[in-house]
């Protein structure tokens, strides 16, 4: 493996066909991923079969509105697979609120919040984003930069943009994961996707579509910004 990672993105790191972020708890694996010592850093091997959000990069994500500092709305944490990588490019100075709505999951997420300090746990169903609320500074905006949804629910769209309302900041991103037949079970994929697109139409700017194939079959990956 390279000694000498390549930064693709603020935060993530190419070394040779696996891309990696900097581990904000060093010695601290999530999920049993390969951890590498660089001089400055420890790299942790990010997972694309486990991280729908890896899978869009590796398969050409052209742009991540994750940055460090940056705050992000997290839908659907489970048990912090991929929150833990946007833990990592985050960074001390921003914040992941992580919601999460089966309890079994959330026991699993809290374990890792317990040594991420820039990882919040909210046992809360995103579908009623007017349940819970989120501890952010308001003389700072009062939002969050970016929402990151990964529900398999039929009702993904109408989650999106409700909390999107509630939450995110004006221009803010969004990044969702559709997941073709928690929508609808037999039909077409690129039925229900072109449906989804033109449902997301009046809410957000599209600005990248990437098919997760061959790590999640029937996925479609959106990059968006809030209208």
């Amino acid at each position: 493996m390279s000694s000498s990672p390549k930064e693709i993105f603020n935060g993530v790191y190419q070394l040779n066909d696996n891309i990696a972020t900097a581990n904000l708890v060093y010695g601290q694996k999530v999920y049993n991923e390969q951890l590498i010592d660089l001089t400055d850093k420890q790299l942790r091997i990010w997972n694309p079969f486990r991280s729908k959000l890896a899978a869009a990069i590796i398969k050409g994500l052209e742009d991540l509105p994750i940055q460090p500092g940056s705050k992000v709305l997290y839908l659907g944490a489970s048990t912090g697979t991929t929150a833990s990588h946007v833990s990592d490019i985050v960074g001390e100075d921003g914040i992941v609120f992580c919601v999460e709505f089966a309890k079994r999951s959330m026991m699993d997420l809290i374990k890792v919040c317990q040594y991420r300090q820039n990882m919040i746990p909210l046992l809360a169903d995103a579908r009623l984003p007017n349940t819970y609320s989120l501890p952010i500074d308001k003389e700072a905006n009062g939002n969050v930069d970016v929402i990151y949804q990964d529900v398999a629910d039929d009702q993904q769209v109408r989650i999106l943009v409700e909390n999107a309302k509630m939450y995110l900041s004006d221009r803010g991103h969004a990044l969702i994961c559709i997941k073709a037949r928690s929508i609808n079970a037999i039909a077409d994929p690129n039925v229900i996707f072109k449906s989804v697109i033109e449902e997301l139409g009046p809410h957000f700017n599209i600005l990248s579509q990437i098919d997760l194939s061959p790590y999640d079959k029937d996925h479609l990956f959106l990059l968006l910004n809030k209208k």
